[in-house]
Parts: structure tokens; C-alpha cells; sequence
């Protein structure tokens, strides 16, 4: 007879999950907003939409992850803002929609539950549902004896925000002659990480505290910077302006995203060299002899979201943006050009204000 077992001996701790609970649930308190009706620890997240000043609310849903980022998380042992991307991906997708984010959900998965590591994570999606004015309402943290390395894990988020039915951007009233305004990003984001690594660790070979001159911090303070949160600038920005169409630049670059939202009658001529392009994207490109158009269609190079907007109103968007703190740039404009197979055109251009 073997003697019993119990489940903590499989390495599944209950009472240590137990006790991170609480710890969630403070952090959970602190991004509360209107409309949450429940705590963390039920068996689902409960929250009231005011509907009030809405004629036909539309729920908006988005779900993501932050990808081989991660590894940059564990190789710094630096846990507290990887929480902000996981936010980001989702909150801004939502964002780029119209939508206002009212709710966000985290799963956290790992081997063997590690409450430090787990407590900075989490405290960075509190972090990330302040800035975005949405609460964290619920979540789930699995241990998964043997299924991850020592204090590595996984992450995923799902948010879900709301809008006016007639306040939705599709881009269904983008037009040639609009202008495409790009709007900074604060670096890679959370897409295009394992050319950065394969750039970074495999050829270059780099330790991640190795000091890079040209980007005047180490390659990990680089590439660990968290993905800035839009959803409060394009709330600002949508409010009173023709915003007809809003890109989020994720995984596809530029050229991909841009085109999901573009009408099929039209096409995109964008303007290379109408923007500044942080040294991380050339530091990239250099090192791993990246061609251009690769270098486009993996990263953001700079750009984190896009607004489409009439050209008449290009200046007071402008204008609008720089008022925020932010460094737009006109960087592309909508053509009609149905007849060509090739949706985007790169082409010189000089930056027009």
C-alpha cells in the first residue's frame, strides 16, 4: 500500500492559490468602476452597463495574449508590467472600435504556483485596467504541475467594452482623399518578439542586461517596455471629431491592419519617412539585415494606433492630438484605385502637418 496522497503532493497547492485570492481581490478593488456588482472569487464576473444616454448599446469583445514577450519577463525576472501589455492588447482592439472598455478578465497559468511572480503579474493588470478606466472583475490562476518550466507561465485577457450602435467606426465612411494620422507607439509593444529575441539573443548573442549606446538603456529596459493603453486618448479624440476609421497596429504591421479596416474600393499610398522611427526598429533592422517590407509587416515601427480621418479635418485632429501630449504624423492617404492588386503603395513623401 502506498500512503495517501494528497493534492499538494501532485503539486497543486489549493491553499496557497486560496490565499493569492485575496490578494486579487485587493487589486480588483482598486480599478472598481460603476456597474461592478460582484467580488472576485464567484463563479462569474457581474457587472450593470448604464444604458442610460445609449439608444442601441453593442458590446464589444476582444481576447489576446502578450506572445514570446514573456521570455523577456522571465530572463529579467521583472513580472510587475507585463500585466500592462496583457491589457493593451485587448483594451485597445476594443478601443479602435469606438467602444468605451468597461471589464477585463486574466488567466494565469503556471507549473507551480509562485505567489511573488503571480502578485507582480497581477498587480500590473490592475495597473493596466486603471489606465484604462475598466475594472477587473475576474480571472483564473491554474497550476499545472510539470507543464511549464520553474516560474514560467502563460497569460491570456479578455476584455469587453460597449458602444452606440451609431457611434461604431468600421471605417464604412472612410473615402479617397482621407488622411491617414499616425499616432506613437512606445516601442515593440507585444508583437513581433521572436525575430527580437532570435535578432537580439541568437545572432548578436546579448545578455539581457547588455548596455546598447544607441538605444541609451540595456536591451532587456528596451524591450520589456510595457504597450501603451489608447482607449482614453481615442476616447477624447472621437468625441466631437470625424474619426471614420481607427487602426490598431498589432501582429501584420501596418500594412496588414491597415487594410482590414479599408473599404475594397479603395487603396492606401502611405508616406515612408513621414515619421520618426524609434531607434529600437533600426537597431532591429541593422543587426539582423531585415529587409524593409519584413521589417513593416512584423513590427509597428513607431506607429501604435491610426486614425483615418477627412482631410479638412486632418489639422484640427492634429491639433486635437498634440493638445494630449502626443507627436502626430500625416503618414498615408486613401485612394480610389480599385483596379490595382496592390492595396498599399509605399511611396517618398514629405510629412504634411
Amino acid at each position: 500500500m502506498t500512503e495517501s496522497l494528497t493534492y499538494a503532493d501532485a503539486g497543486v497547492d489549493i491553499d496557497k492559490a486560496n490565499r493569492l485570492v485575496d490578494t486579487v481581490k485587493d487589486i480588483a478593488k482598486q480599478t472598481s468602476r460603476p456597474g461592478v456588482i460582484s467580488e472576485i472569487g464567484g463563479f462569474g464576473g457581474l457587472f450593470s452597463p448604464n444604458l442610460a444616454n445609449m439608444e442601441n448599446p453593442v458590446l464589444v469583445s476582444a481576447t489576446d495574449g502578450v506572445g514570446t514577450k514573456l521570455n523577456i519577463a522571465f530572463m529579467m525576472n521583472k513580472h510587475d508590467t507585463i500585466g500592462i501589455d496583457l491589457v493593451a492588447m485587448s483594451v485597445n482592439d476594443i478601443a479602435v472600435t469606438g467602444a468605451r472598455p468597461l471589464f477585463f478578465l486574466d488567466y494565469l497559468s503556471m507549473g507551480r504556483l509562485n505567489t511573488g511572480i503571480a502578485t507582480d503579474v497581477i498587480k500590473g493588470i490592475g495597473e493596466g485596467c486603471k489606465e484604462a478606466r475598466c475594472s477587473l472583475i475576474g480571472g483564473e490562476t491554474a497550476e499545472m504541475p510539470g507543464f511549464y518550466k520553474a516560474d514560467e507561465y502563460d497569460l491570456a485577457g479578455f476584455a469587453v467594452g460597449i458602444v452606440d450602435n451609431n457611434k461604431i467606426i468600421d471605417g464604412s465612411e472612410i473615402r479617397a482623399g482621407h488622411r491617414l494620422i499616425g499616432i506613437p507607439s512606445s516601442g515593440l509593444h507585444s508583437n513581433g518578439f521572436s525575430l527580437a529575441r532570435k535578432v537580439c539573443f541568437d545572432i548578436l548573442k546579448l545578455e539581457i542586461d547588455a548596455y546598447i549606446p544607441e538605444l541609451g538603456q540595456t536591451i532587456g529596459e528596451t524591450l520589456i517596455t510595457p504597450t501603451r493603453i489608447y482607449s482614453d486618448m481615442i476616447r477624447l479624440l472621437t468625441r466631437d471629431l470625424p474619426i471614420h476609421g481607427l487602426v490598431h497596429i498589432t501582429g501584420g504591421g501596418i500594412p496588414e491592419n491597415v487594410i482590414r479596416i479599408i473599404p475594397k474600393a479603395c487603396n492606401v499610398i502611405m508616406y515612408e519617412g513621414s515619421w520618426r522611427i524609434p531607434p529600437v526598429f533600426d537597431f532591429l533592422q541593422q543587426a539582423g539585415k531585415i529587409p524593409l517590407s519584413e521589417m513593416m509587416r512584423t513590427f509597428n515601427n513607431g506607429i501604435g494606433i491610426i486614425a483615418i480621418a477627412p482631410e479638412q479635418s486632418v489639422s484640427e485632429v492634429s491639433e486635437r492630438l498634440r493638445a494630449m501630449g502626443e507627436t502626430p504624423a500625416v503618414i498615408g492617404e486613401v485612394v480610389a484605385d480599385k483596379d490595382s492588386n496592390t492595396r498599399i503603395k509605399w511611396v517618398k513623401h514629405e510629412q504634411k502637418a
